[in-house]
């Protein structure tokens, strides 16, 4: 089955579901961008369609495709005194943070 088969026996998305994403995401798109969107995002249901022709029963589903683990230091809660804390923020009146008016 070739790749326009497969596009005639699926599911394809039509130039008015292309010009309806395109008005929703405030987009102005030609008569030409609106035909070159639909050749290029139907090739894309094609090579997703080939996906779906591979036997992965015998997969064992996977969550990430490589071995990674989290590499980030453990969070360790430490001491601190309020005056610790006052010393890193940029502008305190007293012992109150300072921050720009809300309007």
């Amino acid at each position: 089955m070739n790749g326009d088969d497969l596009i005639k026996s699926k599911k394809r998305i039509s130039k008015e579901e292309i010009e309806k994403i395109a008005w929703l995401a405030r987009i102005e798109i030609s008569k030409k961008e609106l035909e070159l969107f639909s050749k290029q995002l139907n090739d894309i249901l094609v090579y997703f369609s080939k996906i779906d022709e591979v036997n992965t029963e015998s997969i064992p589903p996977s969550y990430h495709v490589l071995d990674l683990v989290n590499v980030l230091r453990k969070d360790e809660a430490k001491p601190s005194s309020f005056e610790e804390i006052l010393q890193i923020i940029p502008q305190t009146k007293g012992k109150f943070v300072k921050a720009p008016r809300m309007v």
